[in-house]
């Protein structure tokens, strides 16, 4: 794991002027790797490599990079692993190629000479960004892994085409510009993220999952064309075409193989390793298999609250007792999130209000007292129908579907025509005995299921379930919300059911632009390589193929996961409500964070920076204030880029360096 950055120059400047700039954006990623720096600069050719090593398979100076393949034809940079390399070593060593060290960057350079860039690429399993400039050719090639699980940020910034593992490697390049894309700020209000390709930065954008960008001097200026080497829309499309046609104790075995090997392979560093265990099906899993296969008690780590509508450490701790892990947790309170909070915007170095960051890097940091290498559950629920709004909202719209469109748009308007804070008055006078209460439709949900009525379209149904601001043009001066998957129609690879459909748009742009993002730079501010073994292509293409019912059955999610798992701990263990890893933000916000919201959020500021509307931003918040309604969602998208706005708009560069103080924890044996 590393950081890399560099660029693609025509301006004149010396070979030393080339060194310094890139010198300078390779600082700002010293989190990202603390062990080892490079920089590599061929004035003729314009260009310009910088390197940061995080050491976790063979910590020699053989890994050094920027690194030069066998010929001397390829220069990389790269950040990630590729599980794969001792295959494909032997592979290549068999074709003739020697290798100095034991590093899988000197393979994937081997491979590169071997068959070509976009003939390697599918050779490779793993998570990457990585960077290769071709000597021969005078090309530059960026590339990012299948999943998206490593980030790249690129664009042109007058003759210099930048590009970086974070956004704050660009920001330090002399000809760098920050103008606010204000367009991109209304995507952030609706999604809490701002999804590829777009950036919070006119003209810098992010290279799309499984995307390969290649780039001439003689290009300069103009929009590269990224080609995907993957698809999940294709690997979709093949599961529907060819789906799997076995017993549910034959898809569980299967299963169960593919994640033994994911794992296995995600288990070789030369460095510690752990794993994030929150007692859930997905992170219980990989610990599971981690424990199966290691001959000594895996290090697992947990955070917790001590309010019990969040709290799942306690679910953790058994596990981790069952499991025979060495388990470490440590408990939240108000107090520990002040300082967390005040470094959020120099970790998302653009404006990120997925409040479960917080909890995120705080595990992270735990983590990183003990190991190099943590390993985590995310994806599971993406692949194997985990979330609520897969059956809750999948169930709603199978019972409505029937009626016609002008129908149901009447409905929705009847249903829109009270407030959300009216229908939550008439809740509460009917009692528990009302239907709209037992199904704990609050004013805010039947005006989402308006909305999820009124879509014409199975991409715009889902749109409505994910967004937080139905309109986030009312709340901004001087925008238009750009195209996205979620706002063009996007039938997907041929989906007959909605919940599939939910699934695969997940898959494709929450996971990378939200989940993906918030693990990457929460884990890499503390300098914690993060693993994912359930993002292992192979276990993606095998879950599209599933059916549905072998994901979801009975309300229940991820059904042929749990029968993976209930052979390595007892099902009790696990069957509860899910959680997920939340704060209770919306009491914090009118308690201990209220002065620092109403700081960010003061009516003169807000007319002075000329971004949101004062009166619709200060109704919200004193909305929220009431307790009438949670609109924490909202209320902390403004603030984390009020507070970004207020650490990226002075002209200093802010690197992010890990903690001084990591937090006091426990150890459960």
């Amino acid at each position: 794991m590393c950081g890399i950055t560099g660029f693609l120059t025509s301006s004149a400047e010396t070979e030393l002027e080339l060194k310094i700039a890139v010198s300078r954006m390779t600082d700002q990623l010293a989190h990202r790797g603390p062990d080892d720096s490079g920089i590599w600069v061929d004035r003729p050719s314009g260009v310009a490599f910088g390197h940061r090593r995080l050491s976790i398979v063979d910590l020699s100076r053989d890994g050094h990079q920027p690194m030069h393949s066998e010929s001397g034809r390829y220069v990389i940079v790269f950040n990630g692993e590729v599980y794969n390399f001792s295959d494909l070593r032997h592979e290549l060593k068999s074709t003739g190629h020697g290798f100095r060290g034991l590093s899988d960057t000197e393979v994937m350079l081997a491979a590169i000479e071997q068959w070509g860039v976009e003939e390697a690429l599918p050779r490779f399993n793993g998570m990457f960004a990585f960077a290769v400039w071709d000597r021969r050719e005078r090309q530059l090639h960026l590339v990012r892994d299948r999943m998206g699980e490593k980030p790249l940020y690129y664009g042109w910034m007058g003759k210099s085409f930048l590009f970086g593992s974070e956004l704050k490697a660009l920001v330090a390049h002399p000809q760098f510009k920050g103008d606010v894309d204000r367009n991109a700020l209304a995507i952030y209000l609706r999604y809490s993220c701002i999804p590829a390709p777009y950036s919070i930065y006119r003209g810098i954008y992010k290279l799309a999952p499984a995307g390969r960008l290649t780039l001439r001097l003689s290009d300069q200026g103009s929009t590269p064309r990224v080609v995907p080497y993957w698809s999940a829309e294709e690997a979709n499309r093949r599961g529907i075409e060819n789906p799997f046609a076995g017993s549910p104790e034959d898809a569980t075995a299967q299963l169960d193989k593919l994640l033994r090997d994911a794992v296995k392979m995600r288990m070789v560093a030369d460095v510690p390793l752990g794993a994030f265990l929150s007692g859930g099906v997905d992170s219980s899993t990989v610990v599971a298999l981690m424990q199966a296969q290691s001959t000594r008690p895996v290090r697992t780590f947990s955070i917790g609250f001590h309010d019990d509508a969040y709290n799942e450490a306690k679910h953790a701790a058994a596990v981790a007792r069952h499991l025979g892990t060495d388990h470490t947790e440590f408990y939240v309170s108000p107090e520990d999130i002040t300082p967390v909070i005040s470094r959020l915007p120099a970790i998302y170095d653009e404006p990120f209000s997925d409040s479960s960051q917080i909890p995120t890097y705080m595990v992270s940091a735990l983590a990183r007292r003990h190991v190099t290498v943590s390993l985590s559950g995310d994806g599971g629920d993406e692949l194997f129908g985990g979330y609520k709004r897969y059956f809750a909202w999948g169930k709603v719209w199978n019972r409505v579907k029937w009626l016609p469109h002008p129908v149901r748009q009447a409905a929705s308007w009847s249903l829109r025509r009270l407030s959300p804070q009216q229908w939550n008055h008439l809740a509460g006078c009917l009692g528990r005995r009302a239907p709209v209460t037992r199904l704990d439709f609050a004013g805010d949900k039947v005006h989402r299921l308006g909305r999820i009525l009124s879509a014409e379209y199975s991409f715009l149904r889902y749109q409505a379930i994910l967004s937080v601001w139905e309109s986030p043009g009312m709340a901004l001066q001087g925008a238009d919300e750009p195209a996205t998957l979620l706002r063009d129609r996007c039938q997907g690879p041929g989906f007959s059911d909605f919940c599939r459909h939910m699934m695969y748009l997940d898959t494709v742009t929450y996971l990378p632009d939200d989940i993906l993002a918030k693990v990457d730079r929460a884990s890499m501010a503390v300098s914690l390589e993060g693993r994912i073994p359930l993002l292992d292509h192979r276990v993606v293409e095998f879950a599209a193929r599933l059916p549905l019912s072998m994901k979801i059955r009975a309300g229940v999610g991820k059904w042929v996961l749990r029968r993976v798992l209930y052979q390595y701990v007892p099902k009790e263990l696990i069957e509860r409500p899910k959680k997920g890893f939340a704060l209770p933000i919306a009491g914090w916000l009118r308690g201990p964070l209220r002065d620092w919201g109403e700081e960010l959020l003061d009516e003169n500021r807000l007319r002075a920076e000329r971004y949101f509307q004062p009166g619709v931003v200060r109704k919200l918040w004193e909305d929220h204030l009431s307790g009438q309604r949670d609109l924490s969602p909202h209320v902390w998208g403004l603030l984390m880029f009020q507070a970004w706005l207020d650490q990226w708009s002075k002209p200093a560069v802010h690197r992010v360096e890990p903690p001084q103080t990591m937090p006091a924890c426990c150890n459960i044996s």
